[in-house]
């Protein structure tokens, strides 16, 4: 590999680019669903391509191919510096990277074992007996199952002397159970919604989730959704579920902190941000209790990485230390606009045919000291919400509204009946000040989301965010 990237690095360079990285991409996929009785779906693919990225006349250009041959690859190194030129001509600036080391290295995502060469029959074989048991609860219609595997192998070379090969490897399953009656429709999903629970790694992650040990639970609950009440709108203390948690962290703080959003260069797709950057060291994001880290290094995150797409080694920092809102998501480009020396390694692209783009590492609320039973019994009157629905944010990720598919309510420090179609509403900064307890590590969970979307054209990207269930003071439900 190393003489196709020294090709296009060097075509790059001798055409006028003053810098030139190639990323030359192999991804492998297989995703088995099952639905009922019978497999709704199996898919499976491969490809390959590479993008090259250059800067000349101070501005940048970008092009790639699905056709790794030296012909091309000096074809498309000249594509690139071409559109740069062109680029030029509108720039309002110089284009200028914060340093880098260069580095030569191998990484690889651990793992024990390789999910594609686990046999498709023992994947249909799980996911049937899984919906075999939601189906034998009363009122269960739909009972849906999946799994899917992801395998990049990477070889990213740069013109300032870095060559880093990854093999970063993604793995997750999950199933929902759909009950039907009482002129209701009801859903619950575990180990969350949206596609389930996914983590870096090999067949073991699926093995060590105890997915048929919750399917009958799992369906119980959504046929008992169907005869519960709903919440009467009121203002009370909302304790949230980690798998909740997690999607809470995404919207309104994972989103917002990305510095190509704030600066407005990424705004297409969702809007900017209120986090501008006379905020940085000063801004009352949460209260003393909400303590954020980054970390592209944490095991088994789905965005953690050797390297991002700019050949940025991995690292880990403070997003919200004590409530004060402290770090962004950064690339080598802008990182120097807020006054750092060194690019956060934000940078990743959806394969080889998209330009990377500033998106989200793993971010984790940290845990605190509390025990779950002891926060409810601390809590006199509240609701439990957990498992996402539905969710919506504003332009700015400030006003949000969030619906769960289960919740519960509590009285006098006790967990009592369970209640549908919960939500909540609030504003960013008011919601995480009103956080006032977490709970701790024993709580804990690395919760995946696997689509998150950004960009024109359109890229989607892995990361996880941790978190323990934590209590929120006087929020809107309804």
């Amino acid at each position: 590999m190393k003489e196709l990237t020294n090709l296009a690095l060097d075509t790059a360079t001798r055409l006028g680019a003053s810098y030139a990285d190639i990323r030359i991409i192999q991804t492998k996929y297989e995703s088995v669903s099952a639905k009922n009785e019978k497999v709704s779906g199996i898919g499976k693919s491969e490809n390959e391509g590479f993008g090259v990225r250059v800067i000349a006349n101070g501005a940048w250009g970008y092009a790639s191919s699905s056709l790794v041959t030296k012909s091309e690859i000096e074809r498309i190194a000249a594509a690139a510096v071409d559109t740069a030129k062109a680029s030029a001509t509108l720039k309002k600036a110089d284009v200028e990277l914060a340093p880098e080391e260069s580095y030569e290295d191998v990484w690889r995502t651990p793992f024990d074992k390789n999910p594609f060469d686990v046999p498709l029959e023992t994947k249909i074989d799980l996911l049937l007996k899984i919906n075999a048991e939601m189906m034998k609860v009363k009122g269960i219609k739909v009972a849906s199952s999946r799994m899917g595997f992801k395998r990049e192998l990477q070889f990213f070379a740069n013109s300032e002397g870095s060559f880093i090969e990854q093999e970063l490897l993604r793995s997750g399953a999950g199933y929902s159970a759909t009950a039907v009656g009482e002129g209701d429709m009801q859903i619950r999903s575990f180990p969350c919604s949206h596609g389930g629970g996914a983590l870096c790694g090999g067949y073991e992650v699926v093995d060590e989730l105890p997915l048929l040990e919750n399917a009958q639970q799992t369906a119980e609950e959504a046929s008992a959704l169907l005869r519960a009440p709903s919440y009467t709108e009121k203002v009370t203390d909302l304790i949230l579920g980690g798998s909740q948690l997690a999607l809470q962290i995404h919207e309104s703080i994972g989103h917002p902190i990305e510095l190509d959003r704030v600066l407005g260069t990424e705004a297409n797709y969702a809007g900017t941000s209120f986090v501008t950057i006379d905020k940085l060291g000063s801004f009352q994001y949460g209260s003393p209790a909400v303590n954020v880290v980054a970390d592209s290094t944490v095991p088994r995150g789905l965005a953690t990485i050797g390297y991002d797409d700019e050949g940025v080694q991995a690292q880990k920092w403070d997003i919200i230390r004590n409530g004060i809102f402290v770090g962004y998501l950064t690339s080598r480009e802008n990182a120097s606009v807020i006054g750092e020396k060194r690019s956060r390694g934000a940078m990743r692209a959806d394969g080889w045919q998209r330009i990377p783009l500033v998106r989200m590492t793993n971010i984790s609320l940290m845990p605190g000291d509390w025990t779950l039973d002891d926060l409810i019994a601390d809590t006199k009157d509240g609701v439990y919400m957990d498992s996402n629905k539905s969710w919506s944010i504003d332009q700015k990720r400030l006003n949000f509204q969030f619906g769960t598919e289960i919740a519960w309510e509590i009285k006098n420090g006790k967990k009592n009946r369970m209640l549908k179609n919960a939500s909540y509403q609030s504003m960013t900064p008011e919601f995480w000040n009103s956080c006032d307890a977490v709970c701790n590590e024993d709580h804990f969970v690395l919760w995946g989301i696997g689509n998150c979307g950004k960009g024109q054209p359109g890229q989607t990207a892995e990361m996880s965010h941790g978190a323990a269930p934590a209590r929120f003071r006087n929020i809107k439900v309804f």
